[in-house]
């Protein structure tokens, strides 16, 4: 995933984060965890930049109120500009919040750079390293041992459909049923047939090919990168399969032609112009924020092709800020396991820590507004089943290009095979 959702989280919730501090000494002894700083301090202003709204204004508030001596502000950007400016202002050496996330596809790039950012091994993380599941705390770790980054997700993938479009299509409603109509991607792509055909009026199968290419990319092992570290976009057949499956559904009309978190997709959202999209488990609250009065209308279905990883990101802290021992305590604090668990039962974005997804606070977690679908079970179950993807320093920027590849197609201004050409080109020029 690329982009966090955009509900921002009620100040009413907070009760419900003072209930989850009470409940068992562990979980609270977690989220509290750091040195509590004295009145008498001076104040100490702590910055944090993320890419959408990553559900942590209940945690600011408790926090600040056990540090006095912190001020946490937010800065939101967009998944693109976020991490442009981050590699500009390291690049200069200024600018740069206390605390930056970085999401998976630019976790290569950055942790090839160890020297711009504070060593969190140093701060303690290395204690705290069974806390995650291994491939996601080997993601962070630059090759001179040093950790920047801890994890706050993982995307794994479902298919969110809305059942009363499905219904009006002749199609079965029922999630269990509908995962049996896709064990692949091609029986999708056929599915999008049969929903064509009785489709109402103006309604899409899928929202975007981008969406779904990045799905079926997110599945394969290697994708973009060799184990040796060597490009192979042009020359993976799996590559080739998805762009062709993708292909295919552009031309039989099955995909809406949006361009993912755009303002003309979120509209989508709202006014249900199509019926399916790509879920990793952060996409339920970008649905939720977007579209709250569609709640009860979507349910979520298995993702054709078995488990996958779509996003998830990390906290990092620059080298450049004054405070590196404060942002690294506050980093800690937010990737806590009662942190994480509270903002999954609030946004949905999926813990990365498998005692949490092995929990029942998170297996038994249903989500009304997806018709109660059980979407801890549905998602911690994929989780613990995924297998790390081999990535490189520059999967963010092929996987921005092949979005752009499929836009151009979806929007008429290149034929398949012309646009190909012009995202291997791409490829090249950006890695």
């Amino acid at each position: 995933m690329q982009i966090k959702p955009t509900i921002r989280s009620p100040r009413h919730h907070l009760r419900l984060l003072v209930a989850l501090l009470v409940v068992g000494g562990t979980v609270a002894t977690g989220l509290v965890a750091g040195t509590a700083s004295g009145s008498g301090q001076d104040k100490v202003t702590l910055r944090v930049s993320l890419f959408g709204d990553f559900g942590y204004h209940d945690l600011y508030a408790q926090y600040e109120a056990s540090h006095p001596n912190i001020d946490i502000k937010e800065d939101i950007q967009s998944y693109a500009d976020h991490h442009s400016n981050l590699a500009k202002n390291l690049a200069v050496g200024s600018g740069a919040d206390d605390i930056e996330a970085i999401e998976v596809g630019f976790i290569g790039q950055f942790k090839s750079q160890p020297s711009l950012f504070a060593d969190l091994n140093k701060y303690g993380a290395k204690q705290l390293q069974k806390r995650w599941l291994a491939w996601k705390w080997s993601q962070s770790l630059a090759k001179n041992g040093a950790q920047i980054g801890l994890g706050t997700d993982v995307g794994s993938l479902g298919i969110c459909y809305r059942r009363d479009l499905f219904r009006k299509a002749g199609l079965p409603s029922g999630r269990a049923a509908v995962s049996k109509l896709w064990p692949t991607w091609q029986k999708y792509m056929a599915v999008g047939k049969r929903f064509r055909a009785h489709a109402p009026h103006g309604v899409s199968f899928f929202d975007a090919g981008s969406n779904v290419y990045n799905a079926m990319m997110g599945q394969q092992n290697p994708a973009y990168y060799s184990r040796s570290g060597k490009v192979i976009v042009g020359t993976n057949p799996a590559v080739k399969r998805a762009w062709a499956l993708t292909m295919q559904g552009i031309k039989a009309h099955e995909s809406g032609g949006l361009a993912a978190f755009s303002n003309d997709w979120n509209t989508g959202f709202k006014k249900g112009t199509f019926a399916t999209v790509t879920c990793p488990a952060w996409m339920m609250g970008y649905i939720q924020g977007q579209a709250p009065k569609t709640a009860g209308k979507w349910d979520i279905a298995a993702v054709p092709g078995g488990g996958g990883n779509w996003g998830g990101s990390f906290l990092s802290v620059p080298k450049q800020g004054s405070h590196q021992a404060e942002a690294a305590d506050l980093v800690k604090f937010l990737t806590s396991p009662a942190a994480e668990k509270y903002v999954f039962k609030q946004t949905g974005n999926l813990p990365s820590q498998p005692a949490l997804l092995k929990s029942p606070a998170v297996r038994k977690f249903k989500n009304a507004f997806f018709n109660h679908a059980p979407v801890g079970k549905i998602f911690a179950t994929s989780a613990l089943k995924l297998k790390p993807q081999i990535l490189g320093p520059h999967h963010g920027d092929i996987q921005t290009a092949s979005s752009n590849a499929i836009q151009r197609v979806e929007q008429h201004k290149q034929s398949p095979a012309q646009s190909w050409k012009q995202f291997l080109k791409d490829v090249k020029a950006v890695t």
